[in-house]
């Protein structure tokens, strides 16, 4: 995406004029009165942002010599010293307000002056799409952001603005593939009657002998039949020829 610096052809300069002071209620001979400090803030925005996904920004600060020198109160922290970094946010349903923070690489002890800060990175998260608008916002000193030892509260008006460009993104995560289950379908079981008809080998019939007589069942009697038939023709037989030789017998008397 492209990112405009310094936005909307304003003409404000990007020296903050911070007021800073220790917390109400605190007596510190290191601020006897609110000090009046410049800082040089430079917001540097994405090159691309996304809705719903995480913008970060770049926050650099350089304290001036045009004010009041910001020096350390009598509270401050012998270790782990931070700056807290807040910046205004408006557009593309931007948070109104965004903090990051920074450590202090070197010692500070009680009453000296700060010099440098620390570069500082900050995250946005816009909800949908179009242009955000960021200014700066206040400073904290100490070890936490909500029970600072210093802070140094912005101007309302004057701050120059930087904006970026928001793109299209996801509303939501992608839905995972639901994978598919396979009911197994049911084994059908079919029986089956097989009537069996004979053939012609297999049926009885009733034959006639060829070249005689139809007698009925004779020809499939089956072999006792037959040898009824066989044994009445070898007494026939045996009667004639006992017969025969008897009539001989008598004609030779």
């Amino acid at each position: 995406m492209t990112v405009q610096a310094g936005g909307g052809g304003g003409t404000n300069d990007d020296v903050v004029a911070y007021v800073c002071d220790v917390p109400t209620g605190t007596t510190d001979t290191n601020y006897p009165t609110e000090a009046e400090v410049d800082i040089k803030v430079v917001l540097t925005p994405p090159t691309s942002a996304s809705a719903n996904a995480d913008a970060s920004i770049t926050w650099t600060g350089t304290i001036q010599t045009t004010g009041d020198p910001l020096v350390a109160p009598a509270a401050w922290p012998t270790t782990g010293g931070k700056v807290f970094a807040t910046i205004k946010a408006t557009g593309a349903g931007a948070p109104a307000t965004a903090t990051g923070e920074g450590s202090f690489t070197t010692t500070i002890t009680p009453g000296a002056d700060i010099t440098t800060l620390p570069s500082i990175t900050i995250k946005v998260k816009p909800t949908t799409t179009g242009t955000v608008s960021l200014t700066a916002g206040d400073l904290a000193f100490g070890t936490s952001a909500t029970s600072p030892v210093l802070k140094c509260t912005a101007p309302t008006t004057g701050l120059k603005a930087y904006t970026f460009t928001v793109g299209n993104g996801s509303t939501s995560p992608s839905p995972s593939p639901t994978p598919t289950t396979t009911t197994p379908r049911p084994t059908t079981t079919r029986t089956s009657t097989v009537t069996i008809t004979p053939t012609s080998s297999t049926t009885r019939k009733s034959t006639t002998p060829k070249a005689g007589a139809d007698t009925g069942a004779g020809g499939t009697m089956g072999p006792d039949g037959r040898m009824f038939i066989l044994t009445g023709t070898v007494l026939v037989g045996a009667a004639a020829a006992g017969g025969l030789m008897m009539r001989r017998r008598s004609i030779k008397g």
